[in-house]
């Protein structure tokens, strides 16, 4: 089982750049992909970035592809998104999520643990 905690969301002006970290507790973080969703005010929560167990293998959903970037650090037991060239359009409550196997995935019904979220708000 791992627990995750959320950090580094904020207010930003559109075109401005947000880092989130995820802090994942356990000894078997690098057992599992990771991934990153967002859910906007009165919207599904949507996929947004996927990163496999040695970070070797990456997906991004479209609306998010050359701006965004999903990394993590298995030493440290950390995930990141570092965010660039902020629209509006992404404010979202941001959440990390664990799943139980090492290839990446978009599918969020695929992710078994999650964490509280980190609010983004981009303003224009």
């Amino acid at each position: 089982q791992v627990q995750l905690v959320e950090s580094g969301g904020g207010l930003v002006q559109a075109g401005g750049s947000l880092r989130l970290s995820c802090a994942a507790s356990g000894r078997t973080f690098s057992r599992y992909a990771m991934g990153w969703f967002r859910q906007a005010p009165g919207k599904e929560r949507e996929f947004v970035a996927t990163i496999s167990w040695s970070g070797g293998s990456t997906d991004y959903a479209d609306s998010v592809k050359g701006r965004f970037t999903i990394s993590r650090d298995n030493a440290k037991n950390m995930l990141y998104l570092q965010m660039n060239s902020l629209k509006p359009e992404d404010t979202a409550v941001y959440y990390c999520a664990a799943r139980n196997a090492i290839l990446i995935s978009a599918r969020s019904r695929e992710y078994a643990y999650w964490g509280q979220g980190t609010q983004v708000t981009v303003s224009s």
